[in-house]
């Protein structure tokens, strides 16, 4: 059986149109896709030329299947069931920077290309004060920005037209830290007030929010559907159905990127906060409330939490009597989104763990569900018992009471290292404005229920409180 090669591709390749700095799976599923989507009507007519943002990556994989790869769409769409594949051929090919520096700054002398995305994940946007021109040069290690001014620097020399910068990185404003960090690096480097005025009058930065579950490649699977598919394919990935692609800035990208024409979820908006705080609100502040109660009961991934009538009544009631009420944007928008979160997280082709939710737990909390609980309790006088129990469970865990590892960032789990065990260890918690951004015993019984709960948690566990819950409302 032969591996994906050229032989596979059905569509002209059309002239390098984007850079993307990174080659994961998210972006192979989502920006990747969806240049493919346009290709495939005649709407984009563009490729991608692929730079790796790290020293180690996956561009030498690409390149031995002539950049083509295979996405799986799996999951529930609608209320109807998907499964599909298509060969993705919008990759024209890779740049390694630190070994091809001159290749890779060639990139910056094509006028046909218009659009840079990236993804380096949520650490890639970040300023380096050691970073220098002659180290990236020289191929040793750097910043993403970084490496994105001095491509910049070496359009701006050649007298050419800025870029549209798309970051995907999952950093609020992330178009504004990018923009940031390059001026700093301009005002480091001494790049000169021309060039900071190139990138302020020339350049288009946006800020985004992405949303695509991407499960990546189908290691349990590949094996089977390559039989299935007659070839080879080390790069497959799998993702959901589901994508919206916000996008905050100037309303021209549409016709740059003319992904509504094609059929795709994009949103160009002046605002995006409104948006990423329904996302924040409707699907990652149930994630985060299922992860502990659901792993404290047994439970293992999202789909069990859907399919155990118990969790699922509390999850449901959660998303509908606690968060809603208090998201600040139209009900019946609201009451759509969480329709299509709960398809979502009822997906059967996706096995997504609660464990892998349990990440940052702390801060995952005070952002996601910290801002509804205070706004519930000003609303209605009293305490989201759901948000409530969560809390008192993830205390319960970082307190050893459990099996499992708390898998947390340095400064926090040394900071409930030196409380575990106290007589006053929900009061410390629940004080320690590190944890929360706040001293959250200043919610008015909020500590008490916390400990209510926190007790029943060894006493009974936490299906008979949800249970309790469930029957109580």
């Amino acid at each position: 059986m032969e591996s994906l090669n050229n032989s596979f591709r059905k569509l002209p390749q059309y002239p390098n149109k984007v850079i993307q700095f990174g080659e994961g799976n998210f972006l192979r599923a989502f920006i990747d896709w969806q240049i493919h989507q346009m290709n495939k009507q005649g709407l984009f007519k563009g490729g991608v030329q692929i730079v790796q943002p790290l020293p180690t990556g996956r561009v030498k994989e690409l390149d031995k299947q002539d950049d083509l790869y295979t996405v799986l769409l799996e999951g529930i769409l609608d209320g109807k069931k998907i499964q599909s594949h298509e060969i993705i051929e919008s990759i024209n090919g890779t740049v390694n920077p630190y070994t091809e520096y001159d290749k890779y700054i060639k990139l910056a002398e094509d006028d046909n290309i218009e659009v840079i995305f990236s993804n380096t994940t949520e650490a890639g946007i970040e300023f380096v004060p050691e970073d220098t021109l002659d180290a990236i040069k020289n191929g040793e290690k750097s910043s993403y920005p970084a490496k994105l001014t001095a491509l910049l620097y070496h359009r701006f020399e050649l007298g050419k037209k800025g870029f549209h910068i798309i970051p995907c990185e999952l950093i609020n404003h992330n178009g504004d830290a990018l923009k940031k960090a390059i001026l700093q690096y301009a005002d480091l480097w001494n790049l000169g007030q021309d060039f900071v005025d190139w990138i302020n009058n020339d350049n288009e930065f946006y800020s985004t929010l992405v949303d695509r579950i991407v499960p990546g490649y189908p290691r349990d699977r590949a094996t089977d559907l390559e039989k299935e598919w007659g070839y080879k394919d080390q790069n497959m990935v799998k993702t959901e159905p589901f994508l919206i692609f916000v996008v905050e800035g100037n309303k021209d990208i549409e016709k740059v990127l003319p992904l509504k024409e094609a059929g795709i979820n994009l949103v160009v908006t002046d605002d995006m906060q409104p948006y990423r705080n329904r996302k924040v609100s409707i699907l990652n502040g149930p994630h985060t409330t299922m992860s502990p109660i659901g792993r404290l009961a047994g439970l293992e991934t999202v789909g069990q939490v859907m399919d155990d009538k118990d969790f699922y009544k509390f999850i449901d009631d959660e998303m509908h009597k606690e968060i809603i009420p208090v998201v600040p944007l139209p009900k019946d928008e609201l009451e759509s989104y969480a329709k299509g979160i709960q398809e979502r997280f009822e997906n059967p082709y996706v096995k997504h763990q609660l464990s892998a939710l349990a990440l940052n737990s702390i801060s995952k909390y005070a952002a996601r569900l910290l801002p509804n609980y205070k706004r519930y309790y000003d609303k209605f006088g009293k305490l989201p018992k759901r948000m409530t129990l969560a809390l008192a469970a993830y205390l319960w865990i970082y307190n050893g009471k459990s099996e499992f590892d708390i898998n947390d960032t340095a400064d926090i789990t040394a900071g409930f290292k030196k409380i575990q065990g106290d007589d006053n260890y929900i009061h410390e918690a629940l004080s320690n404005d590190a944890f929360w951004g706040e001293d959250l015993t200043k919610i008015p019984g909020l500590e008490e229920l916390v400990t209510k709960y926190y007790n029943e948690i060894a006493e009974k566990g936490t299906r008979a409180i949800v249970q309790e819950i469930n029957a109580e409302e």
